[in-house]
């Protein structure tokens, strides 16, 4: 047998080096499940209570076809709805403008305006389920769109549950689906939170997102802490504005990223939560302690997803769901096999959420809570990746915080580094990639990617013209102008622009009102 003192050196994605075994010694507050500082979960009997909610991510084409589409994950067993927009919906762009010439309905749905959100939802219960809008700059517009629709089918307010996405800071460091600069956005975000503070108290108004970070290059730890930098920016914002931190602080959530390292995933779910709860009570003062516990979406990793052999990353997904739910998500999506080829087909997408009901009723995992703890590496991990998030967060204020940080570059440069180094280990062969670095072969997978048929942009660009024609243009004038005049002053904008997408203006024009008073965002 090999002296375990010669054994090779070995580290995880946060450089973190992992010792040849473990034993007893000391470690960060572990509590009990459903406790301050909720390192073992956000509820006492987490599963046990109640399984994750599966929720299969999808959009593409036509509101017509994703609606389809929800139909049929809603009939396989999902329990939850997730929404995939397009990139000119993203980008506060209607279908019909020449800079959304070739991208709509490419990457998700695109919606336009309040029909095609009843498109959209036609025929799904929305009183019954919840719904995530994957939605960033135009998440006010999303979300009274989708307000409007569930009012119109009779669903009560404190019934209208979900998730906006909303957090735009995460798009200047990692994914650039960005409209305005950071001060008028973070404006957007604020206004939101108030809104739903009094309209939608069981919305969930952001979902502060580490998940883009990661698919960025980001490692582990550098997740963690800019997402949680963030997450701190927007509470300070919300505090500056006047709102309680007890009183918004419930109806944060986030998003996170589960990687193929599954005890340092795992480990990192648990740090956030430590760390999360810690910075509502110490630095924001939050007593209530649903203001104090994280509740999380998870997704698998879609940049560990290859196209050489693309059946593999079932396997792949599988293990980055375990180590999702032996982490405690609240909610989870797996990727499909074949998204690195294109938008997943119908069977993939089924594979994929079969994958999470065997994990709930094969595998043990919701036999009992916080299965890991005490395991004295997971333990040591949880404690080391705090502690190199704490650094991380500690130089983001020193620059004055997230918002300074990102505009210094701060955050963007520590990413790309972690990339480029792990370009580098998987090119040298240090870091093996199944089916690409080693055991490649030339067998065909024989996997037909979905399409998106070109016809569809020409009849979204139709069903958008047709709809302008049919509304009262005056009343679509007055309602702008006044949004306009909103946002020059100093009101809440939510509600001026639920005013204008009453009276049937249009995403793009709505964006396009707001973008004549507050400008656009232009890196450096």
């Amino acid at each position: 047998m090999s002296n375990p003192s010669q054994a090779s050196v070995r580290a995880t994605s946060s450089g973190i080096e992992v010792e040849v075994v473990y034993g007893p010694g000391s470690h960060g507050t572990l509590g009990e499940p459903g406790s301050y500082p909720f390192t073992r979960g956000p509820y006492p009997t987490m599963y046990r209570g109640r399984t994750w909610t599966m929720r299969q991510y999808a959009g593409f084409g036509t509101a017509r076809e994703t609606n389809q589409r929800f139909k049929a994950l809603l009939a396989a067993g999902q329990t939850g709805l997730s929404v995939a927009f397009d990139l000119p919906t993203q980008m506060g762009l209607d279908s019909d403008s020449p800079m959304a010439a070739g991208e709509v309905g490419k990457v998700g749905v695109a919606i336009d305006n309040l029909d095609d959100m009843r498109t959209l939802l036609d025929g799904l219960p929305l009183g019954e389920v919840t719904t995530s809008m994957t939605i960033n700059a135009t998440a006010p517009i999303l979300l009274l769109l989708y307000q409007l629709v569930a009012e119109e089918q009779g669903v009560p307010p404190e019934r209208i549950r979900g998730t906006v996405q909303n957090d735009i800071l995460k798009e200047y460091i990692a994914r650039g689906t960005y409209i305005y600069p950071p001060a008028a956005s973070m404006r957007l975000v604020t206004d939101l939170f108030a809104y739903c503070s009094k309209e939608l108290r069981s919305w969930n108004t952001i979902s502060i997102s580490g998940y883009h970070i990661r698919e960025a290059g980001a490692t582990a730890a550098q997740e963690l802490a800019f997402t949680l930098a963030n997450g701190i920016a927007y509470v300070k914002a919300a505090v500056d504005a006047g709102m309680d931190v007890n009183s918004f602080g419930p109806r944060l959530s986030f998003f996170w990223n589960s990687h193929n390292h599954l005890f340092e995933e795992a480990a990192k779910f648990r740090a956030a939560r430590r760390l999360w709860a810690t910075i509502m009570k110490e630095r924001f003062g939050a007593t209530d302690r649903a203001a104090q516990r994280m509740r999380f979406h998870t997704q698998t990793a879609g940049s560990t997803l290859t196209a050489q052999q693309p059946e593999n990353n079932i396997v792949r997904t599988a293990l980055q769901a375990v180590a999702a739910t032996l982490g405690g998500t609240q909610s989870l999506h797996t990727n499909a096999f074949d998204e690195a080829l294109g938008l997943p087909t119908q069977r993939s997408a089924t594979i994929a959420l079969r994958t999470q009901q065997i994990l709930a009723a094969e595998s043990g995992v919701t036999d009992t809570v916080d299965p890991l703890a005490g395991s004295y590496y997971v333990e040591s991990l949880t404690d080391s990746l705090e502690e190199v998030a704490i650094r991380l967060i500690d130089e983001t204020d020193r620059l004055g915080g997230a918002v300074a940080a990102i505009e210094q570059g701060f955050p963007q440069g520590e990413i790309e580094e972690a990339a480029y180094r792990a370009s580098l280990r998987i090119e040298s062969g240090e870091d093996t990639v199944v089916g690409v670095n080693r055991y490649a072969d030339d067998v065909g997978a024989g996997v037909e990617p979905l399409e998106v048929d070109p016809e569809v942009e020409l009849q979204q660009r139709d069903r958008v013209i047709r709809f302008r024609a049919g509304r009262d243009p005056v009343a679509v004038e007055g309602t702008l102008g006044e949004l306009e005049a909103a946002a020059r002053g100093g009101g809440n904008l939510m509600y001026p622009m639920k005013a204008a997408l009453v009276a049937d203006a249009t995403l793009g024009e709505v964006s396009d009102a707001l973008r004549r008073v507050f400008g656009v965002h232009r890196p450096r």
